[in-house]
């Protein structure tokens, strides 16, 4: 399932983030879109009207049948539906408004806020610095999941639906941007190594593995964490007998340069 060989780009990490409740996300504007965007997407903004209702709230989303037809699950689903346009509505009760709105604005957009932005100066990539106070709080690295009744890192989640409407670019992007976070507790990071497990095929290479590598990487910390040895304890999950393997080929690369 994964290499002998960790790689990511995540960064350390402290314990001071703090528990938030679930906000709803503002709309995707297109204000909040280059010009080169809209110029692309309008192609596609000729067909008719979808409505999906989302989450235990049902909130309703409305999007473009050809924007959606770009991903296979939602393309399967609308062929299921009937002719009639008025019929034309796909319910997802078990999946967050917050996370299908980032998941819509990709689809949209090609990104999801915060934005990956390149600094020229230091030629590298990092998250569109936010604005506005509600810009803020959409830009926050977790969310609350009703799910787990707890919070998970809010990339990781993307991934996953991402992973379940078969959209691979995307999983791209939302791993691309964990790696550029920073500052989530330990509890936090186990969360949603276990949501990810969950909701990742066995074969998943690039989640998973991202967990197993940040686990390695900041053992002195997890190694004195309490949330970690009571994870352990709990169990239920393949995550720690994966770690307990990449850890013995850690231990084997630093054996074998000696």
């Amino acid at each position: 399932m994964f290499s002998r060989r960790f790689e990511t780009s995540s960064r350390s990490f402290s314990k001071g983030h703090k528990r938030h409740e679930s906000r709803h996300r503002r709309p995707a504007t297109a204000s909040s879109a280059t010009a080169s965007e809209d110029t692309i997407m309008t192609s596609n903004l000729s067909s008719s009207i979808v409505t999906l209702v989302v989450g235990a709230e049902q909130r309703l989303f409305a999007a473009h049948e050809n924007i959606l037809s770009s991903s296979p699950f939602f393309d399967n689903a609308l062929r299921n539906l009937y002719t009639d346009p008025s019929a034309k509505r796909i319910s997802l009760p078990d999946e967050e408004p917050e996370i299908f709105s980032s998941v819509l604005e990709y689809m949209y957009k090609g990104d999801y806020f915060p934005r990956l932005v390149h600094n020229k100066r230091r030629d590298s990539w990092e998250l569109e610095a936010p604005g506005s106070d509600d810009d803020k709080r959409t830009a926050e690295s977790t969310v609350y999941h009703r799910g787990v009744d707890g919070d998970l890192l809010k990339d990781t989640v993307i991934y996953c639906a991402a992973e379940r409407y078969g959209l691979d670019e995307l999983k791209k992007l939302a791993l691309r941007k964990q790696g550029l976070q920073s500052g989530i507790q330990c509890s936090t990071i186990l969360a949603s190594a276990r949501y990810a497990y969950a909701n990742t095929p066995d074969s998943d290479s690039k989640l998973r593995a991202h967990y197993l590598a940040l686990i390695i990487r900041s053992r002195s910390t997890f190694k004195r964490s309490g949330t970690m040895q009571l994870e352990m304890f709990n169990g239920g999950t393949p995550l720690f007998f994966d770690l307990f393997v990449a850890l013995c080929n850690h231990v084997d690369d630093i054996s074998s340069t000696q």
